[in-house]
C-alpha cells in the first residue's frame, strides 16, 4: 500500500561531512573535527533561533556556525575561503544507498517529498546537484513557517502541503530529534541509523522502525503495514 514519505535532507539523504575533502585544503588535519563542530553548531543555532522566535534561514545558521567553528578551532579563514566552503555546502554528495533506495520506493508507487530545515531554493539546488531531485513530488521547507524542526507546527505544515494524514505519513530521518518530533506530531517515523555507534535519545518516544540503509525501507514499511508492528 503506497504511503507518503517525508525525507529529511541534510544528514539523511545528503552527507553533510562531504565537505571534509574541501576542508582539508583549508584546515589540514583539523578537517574532520572542524566538520563535526560546524554541523553541531549549525543545528544548535537552528534550535536556538526556533525557540527564541528570532528566525533566520538555515543558510544563515550555517554561515554563523562556520564563523564560530573557525574561532573554536583557531582556523583564521579569509572571507574568500569561507565563501568557498559555503558554496561547497550547496553541492554536497548523497550517501551511497540513496539513489537505489529512492528508486525502489518510487517504483512502489509511494509519494516522496523532501522535507527540510533548508530553504526551498537551497534544497532544490542540493538535490539537483546530487542527481536525485526527480525522485520527489516536491520540496517542503520549514522556511514557509519561519521556524525549524522539531517545532510541531512544521510537521503539520508538511501534512497540509502534501495532502497526507498523520497516520499515513512517514518521516525518514537519521536525526533522532527529527524522528521524535515527527512521532510526537502523530506521524510514523523511520530512523535511519547509518552507524552502529549512533545513539537514539533516551526519551519515552521511539521510532516506528529502525533501518540501516534506505534500500531496506520499502520492505520494512510493507512488513510494518502488513503486521501492524
Amino acid at each position: 500500500m503506497p504511503v507518503t514519505l517525508a525525507f529529511d535532507v541534510y544528514g539523511t539523504l545528503i552527507n553533510t561531512h562531504g565537505v571534509v575533502e574541501a576542508l582539508h585544503t583549508h584546515v589540514g588535519d583539523k578537517a574532520e573535527a572542524f566538520s563535526q563542530t560546524w554541523r553541531d553548531k549549525q543545528l544548535e543555532y537552528a534550535f536556538r533561533r526556533g525557540l527564541m522566535q528570532h528566525y533566520e534561514n538555515f543558510a544563515v545558521c550555517t554561515k554563523d556556525a562556520l564563523n564560530y567553528t573557525c574561532e573554536f578551532h583557531r582556523a583564521p579563514l579569509t572571507e574568500a575561503q569561507k565563501h568557498l566552503l559555503l558554496a561547497e555546502y550547496r553541492v554536497l554528495p548523497p550517501f551511497e544507498d540513496v539513489r537505489e533506495g529512492l528508486a525502489l520506493l518510487s517504483g512502489g508507487g509511494n509519494r516522496l517529498f523532501a522535507f527540510s530545515n533548508g530553504s526551498t531554493e537551497a534544497v532544490t539546488t542540493l538535490l539537483s546537484s546530487a542527481g536525485i531531485l526527480d525522485a520527489f513530488l516536491g520540496v517542503v521547507s520549514v522556511d514557509d513557517l519561519k521556524s525549524f524542526k522539531p517545532n510541531p507546527a512544521v510537521y503539520c505544515h508538511f501534512l497540509r502541503v502534501s495532502g497526507a494524514s498523520a497516520g499515513d505519513a512517514w518521516l525518514v530521518s537519521s536525526n533522532p530529534f527529527d524522528v521524535i518530533g515527527a512521532v510526537s506530531a502523530g506521524m510514523k517515523a523511520a530512523w535511519l541509523k547509518r552507524s552502529p555507534e549512533a545513539l537514539f535519545d533516551p526519551w519515552d518516544v521511539e521510532p516506528t522502525i529502525t533501518i540501516s540503509s534506505l534500500i531496506e525501507l520499502e520492505e520494512r514499511i510493507a512488513r510494518y503495514l502488513s503486521r501492524g508492528t
